[in-house]
């Protein structure tokens, strides 16, 4: 994806993915649009950007259900769920309170796991302001550069000067927040977020895959989302899609979709029939990964 200034952005292709693993590109110029939890939570609907020369159509992301655009052309709902988010003014003891006795043992059992068996003194540090972001970043990175997001999705911490020179805008607004959590010197996970409206953003997240039995990815969240509980936002933000670990933490959740908008057209047509038919037989194979003896074949065409 390229930024595009003013809430959208550039989306090249559209892909055909399992699991992570992206099996075929239909190469299609998207304008991307993305809806603020705020927006998402008021019902709004977004106007569409004006499509300069080249461009194949719109991805809106967080349409809120109900929503309706009016605009002509293909269509296609990718995928619908629940925008997850934490109510961070209610305070940090309804938080706990909201979630399940399970999810709260849980949590224990995880923190004092990695403090008994990493073998070197875990700690976590938290990053604010411009000068701390020019020393989170490099550590992030390291641990970024290991992770699924970065090898298979393109979703983790950026390395280019583009994102650092953001970052460092941001944070002299207040507008940022970093987490590393460390054992001894070794950063093995990072969170990075950004202030959007009313909520923080969960815009990036890692850890270090060889480190993962330790579970350092959740006890770093959890000790985010107590710092953010005395912070000056009421919401953070789990954005678009589900995740088991987004329902644990969240208090709320508010009903989206992501829909695919394209100029009509022949060769728009045949993208989005494409698009539709492999769609269809992910779910259906869904579906069937419940049977015992597919489980290992979908883990390993998932990998």
């Amino acid at each position: 994806m390229v930024d595009a200034g003013g809430g959208a952005w550039v989306m090249e292709g559209l892909r055909l993915q399992l699991g992570a693993r992206t099996l075929l590109t239909i190469p299609r110029r998207l304008m991307g649009v993305g809806l603020s939890l705020d927006q998402a939570l008021a019902g709004e609907v977004p106007a569409l950007p004006s499509l300069p020369p080249g461009h194949h159509g719109w991805m809106l992301r967080s349409l809120p259900d109900g929503a309706t655009i009016a605009a002509s052309g293909p269509r296609f709902v990718r995928q619908h769920y629940r925008r997850h988010y934490v109510d961070l003014a209610a305070g940090e003891a309804a938080w706990r309170a909201a979630m399940s006795a399970s999810t709260r043992a849980t949590l224990r059992r995880k923190a004092k796991r990695i403090e008994s068996r990493a073998g070197a003194t875990c700690r976590i540090e938290r990053y604010r302001t411009a000068e701390e972001m020019m020393l989170f970043h490099p550590l992030a990175r390291q641990v970024a550069a290991l992770t699924y997001q970065e090898r298979l999705l393109g979703s983790a911490l950026p390395a280019d000067a583009g994102f650092v020179a953001r970052m460092l805008r941001l944070a002299a607004a207040d507008g940022a927040r970093g987490w590393l959590l460390f054992l001894g010197d070794t950063p093995v996970a990072y969170l990075w977020c950004s202030a959007e409206g009313s909520a923080w953003r969960y815009d990036h997240v890692g850890h270090d895959p060889a480190h993962a039995p330790l579970s350092p990815g959740t006890v770093l969240m959890e000790a985010a989302l107590v710092d953010l509980f005395a912070d000056r936002l009421p919401r953070f933000d789990f954005t678009e899609g589900e995740g088991q670990h987004k329902s644990s933490f969240a208090t709320h959740a508010v009903a989206c979709h992501d829909m695919l908008l394209l100029r009509p057209g022949p060769t728009n047509h045949a993208a989005l029939a494409l698009l539709r038919g492999f769609d269809a037989g992910v779910a259906i194979g869904k579906q069937a990964s419940t049977a015992a003896w597919l489980r290992p074949i979908v883990r390993r065409l998932r990998r």
